[in-house]
């Protein structure tokens, strides 16, 4: 992956660091259909309440 501010969780969730970290994407990934499904979209705060590894 070419994103800089992107950390992988898990084998099929990624954490995007959006606004200078002021807003995570978190998504899903199915490589084998290379399908990508957002998972979560909100403030930082917000994303330190959730599991991005089971949203």
């Amino acid at each position: 992956m070419a994103h800089r501010n992107a950390s992988f969780i898990g084998s099929d969730r990624v954490v995007f660091n959006i606004g200078g970290n002021r807003f995570r994407l978190v998504v899903a990934v199915k490589y084998s259909a290379q399908l990508v499904f957002i998972r979560f979209v909100g403030t930082h705060a917000d994303h330190d309440d959730i599991d991005a590894g089971k949203v």
